[in-house]
């Protein structure tokens, strides 16, 4: 079994652990490594470690940073393949999906080189008489960054890249399920030429989490998981005194429209529904069929999940592999087996899917529930798994208004050929992202991620400029380079 250990000023560390987890091979169902957790007191030493190299990275010039971080992409650019590899034995997903994280990461990579215009302040001249002023966005110093299961390369490429680049310094905590992307990560960054202490990779459960949420040394929080957590650590990090951004849970609806190309949302509904097994918060969830078209829609889909290939993600021809964990896919799989008991049409069951793949891996096939209302744990739950759900709506104003009174608001889409409902449709939504026949409208780098609601508590979305302004604080600078012009008691004006 592999041994994963925490990556702490730029080597493994050296010090033993008496809290350990298991990491699975999900294709197999077998333990492949064990990985450390870590203790408050081993936070203590790895946020101490990260001080210490903050107060020197934020004093590098922005040629250094970009240096390193153009360094970096190349390095991660030339090995993509050997970190898909990775994901793909720890996660599940197929390669190809793997591969796709990894490009989606790189992008944030190739944003932060752009990092010395992004930093850019402004400079106003002669405020008053002989007087300047201008503005700085400097570094927090140590940030904290806690990532999902679901998307070990391409979360934590969100954050890390443009924190590093920004002056800070970073401790990132990766999900235990899939943790070894991260400290390769890390390890590349080091050979990029980052200095040792700049990122550090630690290794744990909720208790290390919260030792990271209330640790001083730590400035700001950037987290993504299920809605619950994020609520959790955004209270627990703000009572502290951090910032926060944490990206929770999503059901991601897809209108269609009567006038829409069925083929083409039927295609798109499946690509976006079970790829990556439906672990994706991203993912469409909740088909909103619009009368007359929904027979049509529900026949298109399942004539395509008929061709769809479960299995081990590393086998050639596979579309779908394994949910993460038997216990995942346990509780993704009661919520089919509470579908039929509720009274919905399982079009499509996969619960007794045959997989290319040992028969011991986490297996559940992808699955299509035709006639969901919204009173049903399929509608209200966050699934995270291989389960479509089709609503059917009478017209445009009861689809949206269904979309609107979700408690969750990260992405949706709306397929239609009319221009007009479609600019109607972005307009009335409460999401914070929104496909137009684009089933995954996941910003390019240089936007931002985020949701409403309860999608994202805190105020600043992931990456691009939102992701820039999060890692820095704002200072602002009065200046005079006059003779002395005496004293003034008066406000300054």
């Amino acid at each position: 079994m592999r041994h994963i250990t925490h990556f702490v000023g730029g080597k493994p560390w050296p010090h033993g652990t008496t809290r350990h987890g298991e990491v699975y091979d999900p294709a197999t169902g077998r333990v492949a490594g064990q990985v450390d957790f870590a203790s408050p007191s081993d936070v203590d030493a790895v946020v101490a470690a990260a001080e210490s190299a903050a107060r020197s990275w934020r004093e590098e010039p922005l040629s250094r940073r970009t240096k390193v971080m153009f360094a970096f992409r190349q390095l991660v650019d030339a090995r993509r393949d050997e970190i898909a590899a990775v994901v793909t034995a720890e996660h599940g997903k197929v390669l190809a999906d793997a591969a796709g994280e990894v490009q989606r990461g790189l992008e944030v990579v190739e944003y932060a080189c752009g990092i010395p215009a992004l930093l850019q302040g402004r400079f106003s001249e002669n405020v008053s008489t002989g007087v300047d002023s201008y503005s700085l966005r400097q570094p927090l110093g140590v940030v904290a960054v806690v990532s999902p299961f679901n998307f070990p390369v391409m979360v934590p490429l969100w954050f890390v890249p443009i924190a590093i680049a920004c002056g800070n310094a970073v401790v990132l905590k990766p999900s235990e399920k899939d943790p070894s992307a991260a400290t390769m990560l890390a390890e590349w960054f080091a050979e990029a030429g980052l200095p040792d202490g700049v990122l550090n990779v630690v290794h744990g459960d909720k208790q290390t989490v919260d030792a990271l949420l209330d640790h001083k040394g730590v400035k700001a929080v950037s987290f993504v998981g299920s809605t619950p957590v994020a609520r959790y650590v955004y209270e627990r990090g703000t009572q502290a005194g951090k910032r926060v951004q944490a990206l929770g849970g999503a059901k991601n609806h897809m209108v269609v429209l009567p006038d829409a190309d069925l083929d083409a949302a039927a295609d798109a509904a499946v690509s976006a529904g079970f790829g990556s097994a439906g672990e994706r918060c991203m993912a469409i969830s909740v088909v909103v069929a619009v009368d007359p078209v929904g027979d049509a829609l529900v026949e298109r889909i399942a004539q395509r999940i008929q061709g769809i290939r479960t299995g081990d993600g590393r086998r050639t021809g596979c579309d779908m592999g394994p949910l993460v964990t038997g216990a995942h896919r346990d509780r993704v799989t009661s919520y089919v087996d509470g579908g039929v008991t509720a009274g919905a049409t399982a079009v499509v069951d996969g619960r007794g899917v045959q997989p290319d793949g040992d028969p011991g891996g986490f297996w559940l096939g992808p699955t299509l529930f035709d006639h969901v209302t919204p009173d049903m744990a399929l509608y209200t739950d966050e699934i995270f798994g291989p389960v479509l759900s089709v609503v059917r709506a009478a017209s445009y104003d009861e689809a949206l208004a269904l979309v609107n009174r979700n408690e969750y608001g990260n992405g949706t889409a709306i397929f239609t050929n009319d221009g007009g409902a479609a600019r109607r449709f972005q307009h009335e939504v409460e999401v914070g992202m929104v496909g137009v026949n684009v089933p995954i409208p996941v910003p390019m780098a240089f936007f931002s991620f985020g949701g409403w609601k309860s999608s994202l508590f805190g105020d600043s979305h992931a990456h691009g400029a939102d992701g820039v302004h999060f890692f820095t604080r704002g200072k602002v600078v009065t200046a005079r380079w006059l003779p002395h012009s005496g004293m003034s008691l008066g406000f300054p004006s």
